[in-house]
């Protein structure tokens, strides 16, 4: 093979600017080839006419012009079986094969049409025209050519088989003619198609013929993508699937492996007697399972979920030990006082002994952080011999959380509550769900109404986990919920459970717990066995009230812990060879540090311009005060500070205005109104207030300002103010009767409304204070003001 190359320096290079067209190029003509400009393009010539006009393209160093034949079957085609329009190309290399025939590989550069035929034989010469210039819009062609690169880009989706490095180095916007050229030498596989884009004259056309073929192209290869894979999941469905099944089963069958496995579960299920619907679940899975490979990520799934329902209690329970008598002396062995709650409980179990069901409300205990609420449900698990199982939902948020997620996603794994039963191991647990108050929603869902259908009898008895996917049986579970408000708990829930109120413990309480409880549990927990600890009544009478500020005994076991910390380190570190230590008023400081709380936050003196209130909490009752002062020289604006919530800024407008009504009845010059500012400020800025429970406080207080006449350091109050003078009952009185003895108050102004409510606090309560029951804002100004 001899290969020829052209004297490539004596070629002139084509550009729009300074190459000037041959008139007269030597013409080769090709059957069933187009040859486009800036492409590159191989052919091979045999004919004699074709033969000797490139040897003498080749021998005075001229471009040569090539043209596409209109019928590829001529052999000796005439000018009129030849295109007009071809292409003037520089030849790169020739390669002599074997026989007569020759290799050519040639550039276009650019496209000209035949003017004349100069010779027919022995070679085609002609001369050549220039094409007519490109006219197109250039607003148009742009937007032809963003088009043309979106239909291309989409092409190339679909298209597997294209070579896209190919076009990598052709930028449409610098070089659209050149984009144009590649993609039709792609696209079209007919001549008559390519000729038809190589005649074009304007590049707009160019483009747009380019994009109507494109998308042509794309919506075939969308339906032949859609036959391929109906055709191949049709081949799948009813040959290969069938076939492998079958290799498999003739391989497990060989090996005796796999079917012994899944037997076992079908056994197991009819052995613990699940209900109907579970075994059929069961045994439709292990039929899936014969027809998988054992080692499919499917199988495994299939293997845990038939795992997860063998492994759940169906059937499984503890029997109830409903002996009132033991069930009190264990709550009573457990918890100090809460004799109001320990009588519910003990109702609660009376029924359950009579009906054997538990078909009655939920019990939910509010109140404060460290009364009880959770201890006393493990206490009543101990008392009826159930097992105990508790969940937080405090910051629960999802309600797959509650439900489970479905099979569909990975990792799937049932909700908390069929875990916690699966742990419980019996379908008649006491179920603890702490915290219900903290639950919240968000775009994975709403757990509180999820938890409907748990907390409902009526409907727990078929409970569906989104994992299961087939009921379960909670009607026989004790669910008991604890909460340290009401408030955030959703409406429809709140009405399936009864509300059981945990107040707050009172000093004497607080003190028999710390003795009988508290002091004992630490020593046990600090290894104290061969020393002995005691604190002295009046010392820990001083860790209630100057270390502690609480309704529950959590601060107060935490100092208890200190203490009994401090004198491990002195036995360890000063190896102390002590059998007792004894802690009292005077030695408490060593342990605990300066108090934290003086013993009664009031004020030392009667005070104008200042009232003590009564405020309830999430976390007990406190005493605030009210501040009033009076600007002369103003314009009566009524400045209110302090985080007032919009409920006691209305109680202070209610206020106001009822002093400017009854000015005259308390010696006010009503003018004073009109030229004074008055200012309502309740201490403890960053601290949320709200609520008209201090009505009657905020009234007593601008009425001193007014009056100039000092308000008792010794009462506090608390009561709803009408415009009237009315005085309303308010909630929370045990908690808010706690708190004023815990600050050392004297006497207490409450609304007569709440005469009723005085049942409920300890009568050692009652008796340190003077409780003075009013309906009417005039009783409560001549027991207040000096």
């Amino acid at each position: 093979m001899t290969e020829f190359i052209p004297n490539k320096d004596n070629i002139q290079e084509t550009t729009i600017n300074n190459y000037k067209m041959p008139r007269i190029l030597k013409m080769i003509a090709l059957r069933g080839l187009v040859v486009f400009p800036h492409m590159s393009v191989s052919f091979d010539i045999a004919r004699d006419k074709s033969l000797y006009a490139l040897n003498k393209a080749l021998e005075k160093d001229e471009q040569i012009f090539l043209v596409t034949q209109k019928h590829a079957s001529q052999n000796d085609p005439a000018p009129k079986d030849i295109y007009r329009i071809g292409t003037i190309c520089r030849i790169k290399q020739v390669l002599k094969m074997p026989g007569d025939t020759l290799r050519v590989l040639a550039e276009g550069v650019e496209r000209a049409e035949i003017e004349s035929y100069q010779s027919i034989k022995p070679y085609f010469e002609v001369a050549l025209k220039e094409m007519p210039e490109d006219t197109s819009d250039p607003l148009l062609v742009e937007a032809m050519k963003r088009i043309a690169k979106e239909n291309f880009e989409e092409y190339c989706r679909y298209d597997t088989k294209i070579v896209t490095d190919n076009f990598a180095n052709i930028n449409i916007e610098t070089e659209p003619e050149k984009f144009v050229y590649a993609v039709g030498q792609y696209i079209y596989p007919k001549e008559g198609d390519r000729q038809k884009l190589l005649a074009t004259n304007n590049l707009d056309k160019k483009l747009q013929m380019i994009s109507e073929s494109l998308v042509q192209e794309i919506e075939i290869l969308k339906i032949k993508k859609k036959i391929d894979n109906r055709v191949r999941r049709q081949m799948d469905k009813n040959q290969r699937e069938y076939y492998l099944r079958e290799q498999a089963r003739a391989i497990h069958e060989e090996l005796g492996d796999g079917d012994e496995d899944l037997m076992d579960y079908v056994k197991k299920a009819k052995e613990l007697k699940l209900p109907e619907e579970a075994q059929e679940k069961i045994e439709k899975e292990v039929k899936r399972l014969q027809k998988m490979s054992p080692t499919s990520p499917e199988a495994s799934v299939s293997r845990s979920y038939i795992e997860w329902i063998l492994d759940l209690p169906w059937n499984k329970t503890t029997q109830d030990n409903l002996d009132l008598k033991r069930a009190r002396e264990i709550l009573d062995e457990d918890h100090f006082g809460l004799q109001k709650v320990k009588d519910r409980i003990l109702e609660y179990l009376a029924v359950l002994h009579l009906t054997k069901t538990l078909k009655g409300p939920i019990l939910c205990f509010v109140g404060p952080p460290g009364v009880g609420k959770t201890s006393i449900v493990k206490s009543i698990a101990r008392a009826i011999g159930r097992n105990f199982v508790s969940m937080s939902l405090g910051g629960v948020k999802d309600e797959a959380e509650i439900r489970g997620h479905r099979r569909t996603y990975i990792g799937a794994i049932p909700g908390r509550i069929i875990y916690h039963i699966k742990q419980a191991g019996t379908i008649n647990p006491v179920f603890l769900f702490d915290e219900i108050d903290k639950m919240s929603s968000d775009y994975r869902g709403d757990p509180a109404s999820a938890m409907l259908e748990v907390l409902d009898p009526e409907q727990n008895f078929q409970f569906r986990d989104h994992y299961l996917e087939i009921p379960y049986d909670l009607s026989k579970v004790m669910f008991i919920t604890t909460a340290n408000t009401t408030e955030g708990i959703h409406p429809a829930l709140l009405d399936r459970m009864e509300i059981i109120h945990l107040s707050g413990y009172t000093e004497e309480e607080k003190f028999e717990i710390a003795q009988k409880f508290l002091l004992p549990k630490q020593i046990k927990n600090h290894g104290f066995k061969d020393v002995k600890i005691e604190i002295e009544p009046d010392a820990i009478y001083q860790i209630i009230n100057n270390y502690t500020s609480e309704s529950g005994v959590r601060g107060l076991e935490k100092n208890i812990a200190e203490v009994c910390r401090k004198i491990a380190l002195e036995i360890v570190e000063e190896n102390k060879k002590q059998d007792e230590f004894i802690i009292t008023t005077q030695n408490l400081l060593d342990y605990l540090g300066a108090p934290k709380y003086r013993d009664h936050e009031i004020s030392k003196e009667d005070e104008i311009g200042a009232s003590t209130g009564l405020a309830w909490t999430a976390v007990g009752g406190k005493t605030l005060t009210v501040e009033v002062t009076l600007i002369e020289g103003g314009k009566g604006d009524i400045i209110l500070t302090g985080n007032l919530g919009d409920v006691m800024k209305e109680s202070c407008q209610t206020a106001i205005s009822l002093i400017k009504a009854r000015a005259k009845e308390w010696k006010i010059d009503v003018s004073a109104f009109g030229k004074t500012d008055i200012h309502v400020h309740v201490p403890e800025g960053a601290t949320p207030k709200d609520g008209p429970s201090a009505g009657i406080t905020i009234a007593t207080a601008i009425l001193s300002a007014f009056t100039k006449r000092a308000v008792s350091k010794d009462i506090a109050m608390t009561g709803e103010l009408t415009l009237r003078g009315k005085v309303l009952p308010i909630g929370g009185l045990k908690e808010k009767m706690l708190a004023a003895k815990r600050m050392g108050i004297k006497k207490v102004i409450i609304p007569k409304d709440n005469e009723k409510d005085l049942t409920d606090i300890p009568q050692s309560v009652i008796e340190q204070l003077e409780i003075i029951m009013v309906d009417d804002v005039s009783s409560v100004f001549q027991n207040a003001i000096i």
